[in-house]
C-alpha cells in the first residue's frame, strides 16, 4: 500500500496547480507509512494525509532533504485559508545554517588544548621528571572522566564482548608505548625538537603500507617524503637540546603509532569513536602502570615527590598532574571528533597546521633558542609532510568517488 501511495503522489507533483481537498475528504486523517527523511522527499508531497506546497517537491529539495514536520488534516480549521493544508519547515539550528563556523571551532579547540597540553606537559617536567609516572597520570584522569561519563549517560556506554577485546588489546598496546615513549622524549629534549622528529611519522606509515601490507605506494609519495627526511636530519644535527635518549623515544613513538595505525584499521567497527577511545585509554592504562612501577616506583618513593612537593607545593603539583591529564584527553577527544566532520584533504592540513602551532608556541613561551639551520631543517620537514598529506589526502578522495560511481 505505501509504494501506491507514495508512486500516486510522485505523480501529482508534476502538476503545476493542486486543489485544495474538499473539507469533508479531510475530516479523516490517513497515516502514511515513511522510513527515513529521504523517503518522505522522494515519495511525494503527501504526508500523514496532506498536501504540501508544490515547490517542496523541487529536485532542490530532494538534494538538501528538508526535514518536515507531520500535521493532522483534521486539526485544521477554516480561518487557517490556505495555509492550513501545508506542512511546516523544521527550523534549522545553528549547526546545520553555520557549518564551517562550526568545523573552524572544532578545530580552534583541538589546537588551544595541545598545544595548553604541550605546554604544561613540559613544565611538568622541569621540576619532575618522570615521563613514566606522568605518562601513567594521563590516562588515569581520561579513564576517570569517561567514567564520569558513562555514569550520567554522556555519551552511553557500548557494550563489550571478548571479539572486540582482542581487536582492541593491539591497538592499545601501541598507544600506550607510543604515548609513553612521546613523553620521555619530551622530558629529554625540546618540544619543538620532539615534534619535528614526529614530523617523520608519513614516512613509517607509507614504509609500513608498503613493506608489512603490501600496498603499492606510488612514487610521488616516496618523493614528498623526501624533504620531510632531509628537513629533519638537518634540524638534529644543530638542535642545542638533542640528546640520543629524546631522538630515539620520539623514533620509538613513530613506530608505535604506526603499528596502531595498522592495527586500528584491523579493529574498524559501528562502535563510536568517543566509546572507542575510551576503551582503548582504558587497556593502555593498565599497560603502563607497571613499567612506571618499575622504572620510576622506587625513585618517586625515595625522593621523586617529595623533591616535587618542596619546588611547587602540594596544591600546585597535585593540580598540574590533574590538568595535565585532562587536557590530554579533551584535546585526544576533540581532535577525534574534529577529524571526523572534515574531509581528508581537511584532515591532513589540520594536523601540519597543528604541529606548526605547538612548534611556534613552544619557542615562544619557553624561550628555546635554535639555529638557523634547525628552523630551516623544521621548515622543510613540515613542508614536506604537507606535501604528502596533499598527495595522500587526493589519492583518497579519488578512491572515494571511484567507488561511488
Amino acid at each position: 500500500m505505501e509504494s501506491r501511495v507514495l508512486s500516486r503522489a510522485t505523480s501529482l507533483c508534476s502538476l503545476p496547480h493542486l486543489r485544495k481537498p474538499p473539507r469533508d475528504a479531510a475530516s479523516s486523517p490517513s497515516l502514511v507509512a515513511v522510513k527515513s527523511v529521504g523517503s518522505v522527499v522522494d515519495g511525494g508531497n503527501l504526508i500523514w494525509g496532506r498536501q504540501l506546497r508544490p515547490e517542496l517537491c523541487s529536485p532542490a529539495l530532494k538534494k538538501d532533504a528538508v526535514l518536515l514536520w507531520p500535521c493532522l488534516a483534521a486539526a485544521s480549521s477554516p480561518a487557517e485559508g490556505d495555509s492550513a493544508g501545508e506542512a511546516k519547515v523544521a527550523p534549522v539550528g545553528f549547526f546545520e545554517k553555520y557549518p564551517a563556523l562550526v568545523t573552524g571551532f572544532f578545530f580552534f579547540t583541538w589546537y588551544f588544548l595541545n598545544v595548553i597540553f604541550n605546554i604544561l606537559n613540559k613544565k611538568i617536567y622541569n621540576y619532575f621528571p618522570y615521563p613514566y609516572f606522568v605518562s601513567v597520570i594521563h590516562l588515569f584522569v581520561g579513564v576517570a572522566y569517561c567514567l564520569v561519563s558513562w555514569a550520567v549517560g554522556l555519551p552511553k556506554r557500548a557494550p563489550i564482548d571478548s571479539n572486540l577485546l582482542k581487536l582492541l588489546i593491539p591497538v592499545a598496546v601501541c598507544h600506550a608505548l607510543g604515548h609513553v615513549t612521546s613523553n620521555v622524549s619530551f622530558a629529554a629534549v625540546a618540544v619543538s625538537f620532539t615534534h619535528t622528529i614526529k614530523a617523520l611519522e608519513p614516512f613509517f606509515n607509507a614504509a609500513a603500507s608498503q613493506f608489512i601490507l603490501g600496498q603499492s605506494i606510488p612514487i610521488t609519495l616516496w618523493l614528498s617524503l623526501a624533504p620531510v627526511v632531509i628537513g629533519v636530519s638537518m634540524a638534529s644535527l644543530t638542535e642545542l637540546s638533542f640528546n640520543w635518549t629524546g631522538f630515539i623515544s620520539a623514533m620509538i613513538s613513530n613506530i608505535s603509532f604506526t603499528y596502531r595505525s595498522i592495527y586500528s584499521k584491523k579493529a574498524m567497527t559501528d562502535m563510536d569513536s568517543t566509546n572507542i577511545y575510551a576503551y582503548i585509554s582504558i587497556i593502555a592504562l593498565i599497560v603502563c602502570i607497571p613499567p612506571a612501577v618499575i622504572v620510576e616506583g622506587p625513585t618517586l618513593l625515595k625522593h621523586g615527590f617529595n623533591d616535587a612537593i618542596a619546588k611547587v607545593g602540594l596544591v600546585k603539583f597535585v593540580s598540574d598532574l590533574f590538568w595535565v591529564g585532562m587536557f590530554y584527553h579533551l584535546y585526544n577527544q576533540v581532535a577525534t571528533n574534529t577529524l571526523e566532520r572534515v574531509a581528508p584533504l581537511t584532515h591532513a592540513v589540520g594536523n601540519v597546521l597543528k604541529r606548526v602551532f605547538v612548534i611556534g608556541f613552544s619557542i615562544i613561551v619557553f624561550g628555546n633558542k635554535i639555529s638557523t639551520q634547525t628552523g630551516i631543517g623544521t621548515a622543510i620537514a613540515i613542508a614536506g609532510v604537507a606535501l604528502y598529506s596533499f598527495i595522500k589526502a587526493n589519492m583518497e578522495e579519488e578512491k572515494r568517488q571511484a567507488k561511488a560511481a
